[in-house]
């Protein structure tokens, strides 16, 4: 009984907010990191996602937490990095599945790339320095209730990028996000739900993208995107940098 109690408040825990649970990459399907189950598995499985401490948020913009998450729950600056890489060709769609998203929990998906060391991203840990560049972005739609995060309110949706079909081949880090902004207007303000994995992207690309941000450090608290009142039928600013494009 006992013991059925426990599993019971896990999968309580577990529903609540979210995080990426698996993924199509080059063909292939992915599972991430599991929160709640990797962390008593011996061995540990060997993921192409970065440790994340469970699906609730950063809540602080100036904290590594807001690069991967995971820094304060493992002592590191930005969450640890993965034993493995997903192959996939520039140009092709990456596809990843949410855990089932609350839907009070409105706001933008954003997706970044940082390019690593030739050797590849699972010793790198790129602290707060400019190696991100932004490679998509879906905020709200117009002043309707139909934000980026919108679809993966449904069980089974998907949320897409496509990997820049110039990139140059070599290792990279992706950085995916959604920004819950159900209580940005009052504090704690906006909630940050960051996840990062690991690819080794080829191609004939030539592309290394230049004006980059470092996070911490390409938002604010004070940005406009991230103060804004959900609850009102206003124009949103999405944050961080352009997108970047071939």
């Amino acid at each position: 009984m006992k013991y059925i109690l426990q599993t019971l408040g896990l999968v309580a825990v577990a529903a609540a907010h979210g995080y990426v649970d698996n993924a199509t990459i080059g063909g292939k399907e992915f599972t991430f990191y599991q929160p709640y189950q990797d962390p008593y598995m011996n061995p540990a499985p060997q993921r192409i996602s970065r440790l994340i401490p469970g699906n609730g948020p950063v809540e602080d913009v100036t904290l590594a937490d807001v690069q991967c998450n995971g820094a304060k729950a493992y002592g590191t600056d930005g969450s640890k990095p993965a034993p493995l890489h997903a192959e996939a060709a520039a140009g092709s769609k990456v596809d990843l599945r949410w855990t089932l998203w609350p839907d009070s929990h409105v706001g933008p998906v954003i997706t970044y790339m940082a390019r690593c060391p030739d050797a590849g991203c699972n010793d790198y840990m790129p602290g707060s320095a400019a190696v991100w560049f932004k490679i998509k972005e879906e905020g709200r739609q117009g002043t309707s209730n139909v934000w980026g995060a919108t679809p993966l309110m449904k069980a089974g949706a998907v949320a897409s990028y496509t990997i820049p079909s110039c990139l140059a081949p070599g290792y990279y880090l992706v950085r995916h996000e959604i920004i819950a902004l159900h209580s940005a207007y009052q504090y704690p303000g906006a909630q940050f739900y960051p996840g990062c994995h690991q690819l080794k992207v080829t191609g004939s690309g030539t592309t290394k993208p230049s004006s980059l941000v470092g996070f911490p450090g390409a938002y604010k608290a004070t940005d406009a995107g991230i103060t804004y009142d959900a609850y009102k039928a206003q124009a949103y600013t999405i944050p961080g940098p352009k997108v970047f494009t071939c």
